[in-house]
């Protein structure tokens, strides 16, 4: 089916479910907005750039998404990409790119493609995943270190010759903020894991370098204000030869955004059906494949046409809703509205959060997103697997991820070929 969940949820919606919704989305909206604004930093854009994906890409996902608790936006597995897409064809090439992946993702669901995840081996996935997690860590050093650099390069051989000539620029201070940061989040997350550790923990660090007047860039020192109002859409300019050169770029986003929005889906519909789905109304907690790739395409489009990024299903911000008690799409509706007053009423407190801080929650995502307590499974699976899941993880760090996925599933595939036992992918869900 490619009918949006919201169509068969509202149905019998229930003033009940309503206010868990309305709880849930709240509480995922201040899970999102550091990791929005912190994602969009690291991905060469500017912080505001976070925040209008997380709205309208948000909004759409859930409006028409096809599962009942999915929440999306910018994500760790997208900074990467957009940050070489940004650094080879400049930020109106990275729109251009989104707005073909959100076609492509339009006629992939139209076309009933979305059950065609279950021939991704799941090698490839951890592999890429694990080689993002490294270039997304990698890239927040100098901000979690205090360096004075100009940017980090794109290339990750040139990173680390570039880190060692700033050295001497190193602080102290910023270090400090940055792991107090992530001890925090360690902490709050194990001993109050409803409360919204993120944005907690950020703001704690950021209102102590405010106080104590203490060396460190924030964002509005580097970035300048934020804006308090969505942007006016617009069409980014077209032209065949533009559209040639970006289309690699395009299919890369189109596959990250197939791939880990259905993943994240999965990992909802195990979380419901494991934690009450008798107990809401007699719709049927699975998602929808083709609805849910085709609200991907309609968000990326959105979010193209409002100069944000690419976007997906989060699959950290998903399992968090769900634990919230949301219920239904509307708790995704209430999390992107949410993230729209906060951007218009209290823009400029987001602006002095400080960059040390946002470098620590993203190394920690990073470190979550890897999935460390999975290593010694995946060096005990069979030879070819290790192979696989190695070789795509060196070539999306060394080289880049439309290279890492093409030869990735090119190789499995063939494997596949030669064996027909393999088990169905199991995914639990990372902090994403």
């Amino acid at each position: 089916m490619r009918h949006p969940k919201i169509w068969t949820t509202l149905r019998t919606y229930t003033f009940a479910q309503f206010w868990a919704d309305l709880f849930a989305g709240i509480t995922v909206a201040m899970v999102a907005l550091p990791l929005s604004l912190a994602i969009a930093i690291a991905s060469g854009a500017k912080p505001a750039d976070g925040l209008v994906t997380a709205i309208v890409a948000g909004f759409l996902i859930s409006f028409l998404g096809g599962s009942r608790v999915q929440i999306g936006g910018p994500t760790g597995a997208f900074i990467v990409v957009v940050f070489m897409v940004i650094a080879e064809h400049g930020y109106d090439g990275l729109v251009l790119a989104t707005l073909m992946a959100g076609v492509m993702l339009v006629l992939a669901g139209y076309f009933r493609l979305g059950s065609l995840i279950v021939y991704v081996p799941e090698p490839v996935i951890n592999g890429f995943t694990i080689g993002i997690a490294a270039l997304i860590a990698i890239s927040q050093l100098k901000d979690l270190l205090g360096l004075t650099l100009a940017a980090i390069p794109a290339n990750f051989l040139e990173t680390w010759p570039a880190l060692w000539q700033a050295r001497e620029t190193f602080g102290i201070v910023a270090l400090g903020i940055g792991l107090a940061t992530m001890v925090l989040i360690v902490v709050l997350r194990r001993e109050f894991p409803k409360l919204p550790g993120l944005i907690v923990a950020v703001g704690l660090t950021s209102l102590l370098v405010g106080v104590a007047g203490l060396p460190v860039d924030s964002i509005a020192h580097r970035f300048g204000a934020l804006p308090d109002y969505l942007p006016m859409p617009t069409l980014p300019t077209i032209t065949m030869a533009r559209l040639v050169e970006l289309l690699p770029s395009a299919i890369t986003i189109a596959f990250l955004a197939g791939i880990e929005s259905l993943l994240s889906a999965l990992v909802a519909d195990r979380m419901m059906t494991a934690r009450e789905a008798e107990r809401l109304s007699p719709v049927s907690p699975h998602h929808r494949p083709n609805a849910e790739i085709m609200a991907q395409g309609f968000a990326n489009i959105g979010s193209a046409l409002f100069g944000g990024l690419p976007a997906t299903g989060a699959i950290a911000r998903t399992a968090t809703n769900v634990r919230a008690g949301g219920q239904t799409p509307v708790a995704g509706i209430v999390h992107a509205l949410t993230i729209l007053a906060v951007m218009m009423l209290a823009a400029p407190m987001a602006g002095y959060l400080v960059m040390p801080a946002l470098a620590g929650l993203l190394i920690l995502t990073a470190w979550n997103m890897s999935e460390p307590h999975k290593w010694r499974s995946y060096m005990g699976a069979r030879p070819s697997d290790r192979m696989l899941l190695l070789l795509t993880l060196f070539l999306t760090v060394v080289a880049n991820l439309t290279v890492a996925i093409g030869v990735g599933v090119a190789i499995g595939l063939a494997l596949r070929l030669r064996r027909r036992d393999i088990p169905p992918t199991d995914w639990t869900p990372p902090d994403r």
